[in-house]
């Protein structure tokens, strides 16, 4: 009687221990019914590992708490790119440029078959600007872009975005490409002796130089070489854009010039197609309304800031016959800003 008893009166504690039992065999389940979303970019100590990581949280926050975010870092923005369509990452970090290349199977990508899906426009976060400068006391010698084409250039580090980007606009000004491979912290040495006629310069966001061109401008006197307006005309009749930079931003020296003009290169995060449209466009929307907050974080999104929308029809420009995420075609058709001509990914 008494262990029939004891029995009976232990029914909440037995109830109270069901209720632990069921609490704890859900909260694993709750775990796994959140889906991961892998962000591929370049390597920790790179600008794109830097920008990933800062939005992860709002990213999160953006898909509400549907999806845990994991920043994956590969050694080059190709590996990046390839893990991305391979199915190792459902993000890729990526460049216009890069983008122009899996499509056209060139480069890194020459040969190559993503195992799930190539990616596609989705997301373009910030430009990096690619402009000519030269020698100041050699400067005379040119007046356009032209006057470079088929002398010896330093294009920056053959492989370089940079040096793709500027094969890219040699090609449709139809210039000579003659490239010559230095050590970067040469390029001093080897503008003063005439070993190169001229070197490619670049900011991030119309700001920061590369430290060895900042090493450059503290060796000697340089003079940067804007393109004339009749190559600015044929490179945006291409679908290139062509912005403004200004000098007391990116040097610490006269460079000759009261405005610097550049070809960007559009950095992002682009994506398969076959990532819910949903998401894509919950996370577009998250980062346009916060795009004040990022530009305050990080001078880098200044230019998205200031231009969010425009950021990305500049970047499905540059490679019109590249598809477009199904979720950023509803972003920019909602803001009034989707060409007909471009083709959505399905």
């Amino acid at each position: 009687m008494t262990t029939i008893v004891s029995g009976f009166g232990s029914r909440p504690f037995a109830a109270a221990l069901a209720a632990a039992v069921l609490a704890a065999a859900s909260a694993p389940a709750q775990a796994q019914e959140r889906k991961s979303i892998r962000w591929a970019t370049s390597s920790v100590d790179s600008y794109g590992y830097k920008v990933a990581a800062a939005m992860v949280k709002i990213a999160e926050e953006a898909l509400g708490g549907q999806y845990t975010i994991t920043v994956n870092p590969y050694p080059s923005t190709t590996g990046a790119m390839k893990a991305a369509m391979d199915g190792t990452g459902e993000i890729g970090y990526t460049a216009d440029i890069g983008m122009s290349q899996i499509y056209a199977a060139e480069g890194g990508f020459k040969d190559y078959t993503p195992a799930k899906g190539r990616l596609v426009h989705s997301w373009y976060s910030y430009p990096m600007e690619s402009f000519m400068a030269t020698s100041a006391k050699e400067a005379g010698k040119y007046k356009c872009w032209g006057d470079f084409s088929g002398k010896p250039v330093f294009f920056t580090t053959a492989g370089f975005m940079n040096w793709l980007n500027f094969q890219r606009i040699y090609k449709t000004l139809g210039y000579q490409f003659k490239h010559v491979q230095i050590d970067a912290k040469t390029q001093s040495d080897a503008l003063q002796a005439g070993t190169i006629a001229g070197a490619v310069a670049y900011t991030t966001a119309g700001r920061s130089l590369a430290s060895y061109w900042k090493e450059t401008e503290v060796r000697m006197d340089l003079q940067v070489i804007n393109p004339c307006p009749e190559e600015v005309a044929k490179l945006k009749a291409a679908g290139l854009a062509v912005v403004d930079v200004d000098p007391k931003e990116a040097f610490s020296k006269d460079v000759g010039v009261k405005g610097i003009r550049g070809v960007p290169i559009l950095f992002g995060y682009n994506m398969r197609a076959d990532m819910p449209e949903e998401v894509v466009y919950k996370l577009l929307s998250a980062f346009y309304k916060q795009r004040d907050s990022l530009a305050q974080a990080d001078a880098g999104f200044t230019p998205l800031a200031k231009d969010f929308v425009g950021m990305q029809v500049q970047g499905i420009s540059a490679n019109p016959q590249i598809p477009v995420h199904a979720g950023l075609a509803r972003f920019l058709k909602e803001h009034k800003a989707w060409n007909d001509k471009w083709t959505i990914a399905r």
